[in-house]
């Protein structure tokens, strides 16, 4: 084991323990584990199953076999696929009032992030029966949401053990965040398997995400050695699988291991929040509509160089997972920046904001609603707009 992953656990583990919770859902992980649906709807007593999904993973033909499943099992199925790669606030309500009309008693939810953030806000507001906009911000969910079961398609969100539902208020453009417990899946199927037809460059962006995850929950000033543990494990895999499932995508073996850190991080981001890089990644997404990984690998660079000087010895660790060595103690950010930067060269991510369509005017705003967002109260680093403006104005 890496030298500086040993250290840094045993520094972890050793003194006095805060109190912290830890929660997640039921986790049936392994290759064929979708082929199990219909059991675990049946053993949550569901009958009506409101299939929430997006039409590129129903032409992937993953959530038209669970459809099947199920209806073999002699269940009703109720499909929603009108999901945007950002969900939208709109698209929330048009599946709660769907899902109340045809008396359905049980969410099934199809594909990456972004179908299972909308599945997750749809059982929410069924069951509290009030705008989705009512619900942003941390246990504002009065009331539990229906049964849900995840079945992730992509390896990066994690949305499927996480309490976090990212909506787009297209109104104001900009991401709102549901935190609560209730936002965790009752079940989530995680079949690696799925991952199969994600193009390479889904695979290097959503691993990113789970990168993002994984870094931002270990820095965290709401860590803790569960979440640690985790983090650091997410990180070890990823390094070392990401890549080689980007230029050998058929390769099951890589796949797995990309699910598997994809899982940890998002184990670890859901109890211990995240950071800097989120809360822009989420005020580009909303204002501009972005891809949330790619956000995520464009920013994570710039938020580890202005964070550094308040968890050296937590990045010097993460540092000694990318080299595989241990790094030097008065070390600063730029070893660490240059294997971030190595990393998503090999997978074809190119450097800069504006490649996405990100402009100078546009930085006001975007830093305004990053400020506002409740992944900054967890960074270990406090940030000012001002400070956020010129991170924006650096990734350029």
């Amino acid at each position: 084991m890496n030298g500086a992953y040993t250290n840094g656990v045993n520094n972890m583990v050793s003194g006095s323990l805060p109190l912290r919770k830890f929660l997640a859902p039921e986790i049936i992980l392994g290759d064929g584990s979708r082929s199990l649906i219909a059991q675990y709807v049946l053993s949550l007593s569901g009958r009506n199953v409101f299939l929430v999904s997006d039409p590129g993973i129903f032409k992937a033909g993953w959530a038209e076999e669970v459809e099947d499943n199920l209806k073999n099992a002699g269940l009703d199925v109720v499909i929603y696929d009108d999901v945007s790669p950002n969900p939208r606030s709109t698209e929330v309500m048009r599946g709660a009032e769907l899902y109340a009309e045809n008396g359905c008693d049980l969410i099934v939810a199809v594909g990456g992030g972004s179908s299972m953030d909308c599945g997750k806000a749809i059982g929410a507001v069924a069951s509290n029966r009030c705008s989705v906009l009512e619900l942003e911000g941390v246990d504002e969910v009065a009331l539990p949401a229906s049964p849900i079961i995840c079945i992730p398609t992509t390896a990066g969100s994690s949305a499927d053990v996480s309490q976090f539902a990212i909506i787009t208020d297209e109104q104001k453009k900009r991401k709102f965040a549901i935190i609560s417990k209730t936002m965790l899946p009752d079940i989530t199927l995680i079949d690696p398997e799925t991952t199969v037809t994600m193009s390479p460059e889904l695979t290097a962006s959503t691993g990113m995400d789970a990168l993002c995850h994984a870094f931002e929950s270990y820095v965290s000033n709401a860590s803790s050695v569960m979440t640690d543990m985790f983090a650091l494990e997410a990180t070890k895999l990823l390094v070392e699988y990401l890549p080689k499932a980007y230029t050998d995508p058929d390769d099951i073996m890589f796949r797995n291991k990309v699910m598997l850190g994809s899982m940890y991080a998002g184990l670890a981001f859901s109890n211990a929040s995240l950071g800097l890089v989120h809360a822009m990644a989420h005020s580009l997404g909303g204002y501009l509509d972005s891809p949330h990984g790619e956000c995520n690998a464009q920013l994570l660079e710039h938020v580890v160089a202005f964070n550094y000087s308040r968890a050296p010895d937590k990045y010097r660790i993460l540092e000694g997972i990318m080299y595989e060595k241990t790094p030097q103690k008065k070390s600063g950010p730029d070893d660490l920046i240059h294997e971030l930067r190595n990393m998503t060269d090999q997978m074809g991510i190119k450097p800069g904001l504006s490649n996405m369509g990100v402009k100078e005017k546009d930085i006001k705003y975007l830093s305004e609603n990053a400020f506002l967002d409740p992944c900054l109260a967890t960074n270990p680093r406090p940030a000012t707009i001002e400070d956020i403006e010129g991170l924006y104005h650096g990734a350029l």
